[in-house]
């Protein structure tokens, strides 16, 4: 695990291909209360964009309802910090690198008690969530 890993989120590698891996990813995240909103494929883009090749990568934002309209209510600055990232990062033969970002770190740039609640809570459901997926 990289230092800025340690501190930005959850990481693991999968001993899987990317389409299982992100099927997996949204399984657990599902379970915990989380959709995918948006899903960018960084290795197509740079493709398209740069006629650049790149890795299969992929970055997931994943959101709670509940916990974003909590977020969103105790201040409306927070949507610049949202949704909560996932990514997917194949590192080797049938071998992707899955890292979660921890709530608490993404919103600790609020000094607001009801964001740093839900963040804490955030944090919970991911942290299940990461753990259910290396399972």
């Amino acid at each position: 695990m990289t230092q800025a890993a340690e501190n930005l989120g959850m990481t693991t590698i999968l001993n899987s291909d990317m389409a299982s891996a992100e099927a997996k990813v949204t399984d657990v995240l599902k379970a915990e209360g989380f959709g995918i909103l948006t899903q960018i494929d960084v290795q197509a883009t740079f493709k398209k964009k740069l006629d650049v090749d790149f890795r299969p990568y992929k970055i997931l934002g994943a959101c709670n309802p509940k916990l974003a309209h909590q977020a969103l209510t105790a201040t409306s600055e927070v949507g610049l910090l949202l949704p909560c990232n996932v990514t997917l990062a194949q590192v080797g033969d049938n071998q992707v690198e899955v890292s979660f970002i921890d709530p608490i770190h993404m919103m600790s740039v609020i000094d607001d008690e009801g964001v740093v609640a839900v963040a804490e809570e955030a944090r919970e459901k991911l942290e299940r969530a990461f753990n259910n997926l290396q399972a």
